[in-house]
């Protein structure tokens, strides 16, 4: 069997939704939403090996099947869509902490596709691999896109924005949040007033879900009520990750340095543009010889 190169590492950004409200619940159990979301320079990194028996098979250190990983999904969805007759050997590094709402699985799925798309040469649109992503999550179009952006519906209505690029302080108190066990409260607000983006713009921002999961995890609660005090502070999507903005990287990191010792943190760059996006327009094809 032929032995293909190594194309890696591609970068598979996390994301922070600076607000989050539910406005709405349809018929099918989804929720309507109005969102922002923005890029940290915080990744996990992928690697893909081309093989010629068309098996797509995964490697990382998570404890749970390959078989129900997004990667894996993403890449047979790909592969199916476009009758690709080729595989992929796919090595994962994951550095970004799962269940914390910032995004990882989705972003997994998305960095899959893009790349698959360029090395199998299957040529999709963005827009058209936005179209599959969002049979994987509805988040994963925004990584697809791969810009700062307003979305609204169930996040399949995106409007790329141009925003402040920050430092933030990110604490991950030691939880795994369910986005299902959130979405499923019966106290979750679900009826927060539709607004423009420009109305939005202008407004002190807030997340609907920040409440309730507060409530459930009290390490949430602990990780909100020390960061607040440094900064205004939320948390990203359904949790459990906190975040506050900072003007300078130093500033960051000296409140990051001051936190309990029972809960993990890091400190990261915001960015408008993906990471990847920037790494898929400098490098035709990224090869590494060395084996996984």
């Amino acid at each position: 069997m032929t032995q293909h190169p190594i194309s890696g590492p591609w970068l598979s950004p996390a994301k922070l939704n600076l607000f989050l409200y539910i406005t709405g619940q349809r018929d099918n159990g989804y929720h309507d939403l109005q969102t922002l979301f923005q890029f940290i320079d915080c990744c996990d990194q992928l690697y893909f090996q081309l093989t010629d028996d068309g098996v797509i098979n995964l490697e990382s250190q998570l404890d749970f099947p390959a078989e129900d990983n997004l990667i894996v999904k993403a890449a047979r969805l790909l592969q199916q869509h476009c009758a690709v007759s080729r595989g992929a050997n796919i090595k994962l590094d994951k550095q970004l902490p799962m269940g914390g709402g910032i995004g990882g699985g989705s972003s997994n799925a998305a960095t899959a596709l893009l790349v698959l798309n360029r090395l199998w040469q299957c040529e999709l649109s963005l827009t058209e691999l936005a179209q599959l992503g969002l049979q994987l999550g509805a988040d994963v179009p925004i990584f697809i896109h791969g810009h700062s952006a307003f979305a609204e519906g169930i996040g399949e209505q995106v409007q790329a924005v141009d925003i402040d690029e920050p430092w933030y302080v990110v604490l991950h108190p030691e939880v795994h949040v369910s986005t299902q066990s959130v979405f499923g409260h019966p106290e979750l607000p679900r009826n927060t007033p539709k607004r423009t983006w420009q109305q939005l713009l202008n407004d002190n921002w807030q997340n609907d879900c920040q409440e309730i999961v507060a409530k459930v995890y009290p390490e949430v609660a602990q990780a909100l009520s020390w960061l607040v005090e440094y900064a205004p502070s939320r948390m990203t999507g359904t949790g459990s990750c906190v975040f506050a903005a900072f003007a300078t990287e130093r500033e960051a990191l000296s409140v990051l340095n001051k936190r309990p010792k029972n809960i993990s943190g890091f400190v990261c760059k915001a960015c408008n543009q993906s990471p990847l996006h920037r790494q898929l327009a400098n490098e035709k094809t990224l090869l590494n010889t060395a084996g996984f």
